[in-house]
């Protein structure tokens, strides 16, 4: 069996993808990014994943992963952030499955991040709990306990003073409301001591965007945890799907 797997990896505003070597979690090619259709319904969106796998032209042999912006259970997607709500309820993975004319893994997106993290990025090695989260339009958060993936931990949207917090403590929400580095990491204080006094993980790891600029917020932070930067960045999501996805069939 090949270690080489495709990664997809969908989000409100990008589809990306890649050929990835599973073994070392390097991408074997150019990643191929497009924008996600308006309104983002499922044939549009399996319509533009369709078109980079053609672009890329694996081998039949080689496993595809796609990860989605939803809960994701038996197949179906349970949520929609993003894009559009046609997808709750949706027989995803089989409709991706009939339009690529293959088998694939689907896994919610944070799940696969936070999976390529541990395998291969801020998180290796590390025993124990730890958290990844995803700080950009909302809170993405994958949960690895001792290298076992529990999926599907929507723990962004915790509700803390009477809100669902990732509305007050994303990256979205410091742009938003205009919040100096300090401010933001107020509210980031709060929402790290909540998952910490429910969960004590070992670590957490930040993931987005925003994380390139990490020496900017996470100093300011005071947990028992320890917290450090994600190191895959953007690829994480195409690395993990393609990982698990080889896994999945190995």
């Amino acid at each position: 069996m090949t270690s080489l797997a495709v990664g997809v990896d969908i989000g409100g505003t990008g589809i990306k993808g890649a050929i990835v070597d599973t073994e070392s979690g390097q991408l074997t090619t150019d990643r191929i990014k497009k924008a996600t259709p308006e309104g983002g319904k499922p044939q549009d969106i399996v319509d533009v994943a369709k078109s980079i796998l053609d672009d890329l032209s694996p081998a039949s042999d080689v496993a595809v992963g796609v990860c989605f912006p939803a809960i994701v259970r038996g197949g179906k997607t349970m949520s929609a952030a993003n894009v559009s709500k046609k997808w709750i309820g949706f027989e995803a993975e089989a409709l991706f499955e009939k339009e690529l004319g293959r088998s694939i893994h689907f896994v919610n997106d944070a799940d696969a991040a936070g999976f390529a993290e541990q395998q291969f990025g801020a998180a290796k090695g590390r025993d124990g709990l730890v958290i990844v989260t995803t700080l950009g339009t909302g809170i993405g958060t994958a949960l690895i306990n001792d290298g076992v993936l529990i999926v599907n931990a929507e723990l962004g949207h915790l509700e803390i003073d009477g809100v669902d917090y990732e509305t007050k403590a994303s990256f979205a929400a410091k742009e938003r409301d205009d919040l100096s580095w300090k401010h933001w990491a107020k509210r980031l204080q709060k929402y790290y001591s909540r998952l910490e006094a429910l969960l004590s993980p070992e670590l957490f790891v930040v993931g987005g965007g925003v994380s390139k600029q990490h020496e900017e917020f996470l100093p300011l932070l005071d947990l028992q945890a320890e917290i450090i930067p994600a190191t895959l960045r953007n690829n994480a999501g195409i690395i993990g799907a393609a990982t698990l996805a080889a896994r999945s069939n190995g």
